[in-house]
Protein backbone atom coordinates (compact mmCIF):
# COMPACT_ATOMS: atom_id res chain seq x y z
CA UNK A 1 0.00 0.00 0.00
CA UNK A 2 1.47 3.29 -0.84
CA UNK A 3 2.06 6.03 1.91
CA UNK A 4 1.03 9.41 1.50
CA UNK A 5 4.80 10.53 0.96
CA UNK A 6 4.75 7.66 -2.16
CA UNK A 7 2.25 9.54 -3.97
CA UNK A 8 3.66 12.91 -3.56
CA UNK A 9 0.66 14.59 -1.83
CA UNK A 10 2.08 15.52 1.68
CA UNK A 11 2.19 19.12 1.87
CA UNK A 12 -0.48 19.33 -0.77
CA UNK A 13 -3.74 21.21 1.12
CA UNK A 14 -6.04 19.24 -0.88
CA UNK A 15 -5.38 15.92 0.41
CA UNK A 16 -4.68 17.39 3.83
CA UNK A 17 -8.58 18.82 3.60
CA UNK A 18 -9.50 15.14 2.51
CA UNK A 19 -8.17 13.25 5.01
CA UNK A 20 -9.53 16.13 7.76
CA UNK A 21 -13.26 15.43 6.00
CA UNK A 22 -12.54 11.78 6.10
CA UNK A 23 -12.18 10.90 10.03
CA UNK A 24 -14.94 14.00 10.42
CA UNK A 25 -16.86 11.68 7.74
CA UNK A 26 -15.97 8.46 10.22
CA UNK A 27 -16.57 10.44 13.73
CA UNK A 28 -20.11 11.61 12.76
CA UNK A 29 -21.11 8.36 11.71
CA UNK A 30 -19.91 6.66 14.66
CA UNK A 31 -21.81 9.46 16.91
CA UNK A 32 -25.24 9.19 14.88
CA UNK A 33 -25.40 5.61 15.50
CA UNK A 34 -27.15 6.76 18.92
CA UNK A 35 -29.86 7.74 17.24
CA UNK A 36 -30.18 5.26 14.04
CA UNK A 37 -29.07 7.72 11.59
CA UNK A 38 -25.91 8.00 8.80
CA UNK A 39 -24.17 11.50 8.11
CA UNK A 40 -26.42 11.62 4.98
CA UNK A 41 -29.82 11.42 6.57
CA UNK A 42 -28.45 13.68 8.56
CA UNK A 43 -27.50 16.21 6.24
CA UNK A 44 -30.80 15.71 4.62
CA UNK A 45 -32.76 16.38 8.09
CA UNK A 46 -30.67 18.98 8.83
CA UNK A 47 -31.65 20.63 4.96
CA UNK A 48 -35.11 20.31 5.52
CA UNK A 49 -34.58 21.62 8.52
CA UNK A 50 -33.09 25.29 6.66
CA UNK A 51 -35.39 24.88 3.42
CA UNK A 52 -38.96 23.26 4.41
CA UNK A 53 -40.51 21.71 1.21
CA UNK A 54 -38.14 21.86 -1.22
CA UNK A 55 -37.72 19.55 -3.99
CA UNK A 56 -35.56 16.33 -4.19
CA UNK A 57 -33.01 17.38 -7.06
CA UNK A 58 -32.22 20.46 -4.53
CA UNK A 59 -32.11 18.81 -1.32
CA UNK A 60 -29.70 16.67 -3.18
CA UNK A 61 -27.39 19.08 -4.47
CA UNK A 62 -27.45 20.86 -1.13
CA UNK A 63 -26.87 17.79 0.57
CA UNK A 64 -23.87 16.93 -1.68
CA UNK A 65 -25.82 13.19 -2.77
CA UNK A 66 -26.90 12.53 -6.22
CA UNK A 67 -30.65 12.51 -7.02
CA UNK A 68 -31.02 8.65 -7.12
CA UNK A 69 -29.21 8.16 -3.45
CA UNK A 70 -31.86 11.06 -2.29
CA UNK A 71 -34.57 9.18 -3.22
CA UNK A 72 -33.17 6.47 -1.40
CA UNK A 73 -32.52 7.92 2.11
CA UNK A 74 -35.84 10.14 1.72
CA UNK A 75 -38.10 6.84 1.22
CA UNK A 76 -35.99 5.40 4.27
CA UNK A 77 -37.08 8.72 6.17
CA UNK A 78 -40.52 9.02 5.34
CA UNK A 79 -40.88 5.07 6.33
CA UNK A 80 -39.25 6.16 10.03
CA UNK A 81 -41.98 9.13 10.21
CA UNK A 82 -39.07 11.58 10.05
CA UNK A 83 -39.93 12.80 6.52
CA UNK A 84 -43.58 13.47 4.29
CA UNK A 85 -43.12 14.34 0.76
CA UNK A 86 -45.94 15.82 -1.11
CA UNK A 87 -47.00 17.68 -4.43
CA UNK A 88 -45.74 20.99 -5.48
CA UNK A 89 -48.97 23.21 -5.94
CA UNK A 90 -47.13 24.31 -9.05
CA UNK A 91 -45.41 21.53 -10.64
CA UNK A 92 -47.75 18.34 -10.39
CA UNK A 93 -44.52 16.21 -11.09
CA UNK A 94 -42.27 17.80 -8.36
CA UNK A 95 -42.20 15.89 -5.03
CA UNK A 96 -41.67 18.50 -2.22
CA UNK A 97 -40.24 16.95 1.33
CA UNK A 98 -40.22 18.26 4.45
CA UNK A 99 -39.89 17.20 8.54
CA UNK A 100 -42.26 15.79 10.13
CA UNK A 101 -42.35 16.80 14.21
CA UNK A 102 -40.40 13.55 15.14
CA UNK A 103 -38.11 14.17 12.17
CA UNK A 104 -37.51 17.65 13.80
CA UNK A 105 -37.10 16.49 17.07
CA UNK A 106 -34.35 13.89 16.05
CA UNK A 107 -32.26 16.39 14.07
CA UNK A 108 -32.20 18.84 16.68
CA UNK A 109 -30.79 16.03 18.79
CA UNK A 110 -28.25 15.18 16.06
CA UNK A 111 -27.18 19.16 15.45
CA UNK A 112 -25.95 18.12 19.07
CA UNK A 113 -23.99 15.30 19.14
CA UNK A 114 -22.34 16.99 15.94
CA UNK A 115 -21.17 19.86 17.76
CA UNK A 116 -19.54 17.67 20.29
CA UNK A 117 -17.66 15.65 17.61
CA UNK A 118 -16.62 18.87 16.25
CA UNK A 119 -15.74 20.11 19.79
CA UNK A 120 -13.29 17.17 19.77
CA UNK A 121 -12.14 17.95 15.86
CA UNK A 122 -10.92 21.51 17.56
CA UNK A 123 -10.79 20.75 21.35
CA UNK A 124 -6.70 22.22 21.28
CA UNK A 125 -7.70 25.21 18.93
CA UNK A 126 -8.31 28.30 20.53
CA UNK A 127 -11.38 30.42 19.88
CA UNK A 128 -9.22 33.18 17.43
CA UNK A 129 -8.37 29.93 15.70
CA UNK A 130 -11.13 28.55 15.14
CA UNK A 131 -12.93 31.36 13.92
CA UNK A 132 -10.22 32.13 11.93
CA UNK A 133 -10.45 28.68 10.22
CA UNK A 134 -14.27 28.78 9.39
CA UNK A 135 -12.94 32.35 7.60
CA UNK A 136 -10.49 30.67 5.68
CA UNK A 137 -12.49 27.46 4.51
CA UNK A 138 -15.28 30.06 3.96
CA UNK A 139 -12.61 32.30 1.55
CA UNK A 140 -11.10 28.53 -0.29
CA UNK A 141 -15.03 28.06 -1.04
CA UNK A 142 -16.04 31.40 -2.59
CA UNK A 143 -12.79 30.88 -4.49
CA UNK A 144 -13.59 27.77 -5.84
CA UNK A 145 -16.56 28.85 -6.93
CA UNK A 146 -15.68 32.02 -7.94
CA UNK A 147 -12.96 30.25 -10.67
CA UNK A 148 -16.43 27.84 -11.90
CA UNK A 149 -18.75 31.02 -12.07
CA UNK A 150 -16.03 32.59 -14.28
CA UNK A 151 -15.26 29.44 -16.48
CA UNK A 152 -19.24 29.57 -17.06
CA UNK A 153 -19.28 32.53 -18.39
Amino acid sequence: MSTAEDLNVTGLLGYTLKQTQHALRLHMDKALKALDLTTPQYAVLAQLELKPGISNATLARASFITPQTMHGIVSNLEKRKLAKRKNDPQHGRILCTELTKQGLNLVQKAHKIILNVEASMTSTMTENNKTLLEKLLIECFNNLNGMEQAKDQ
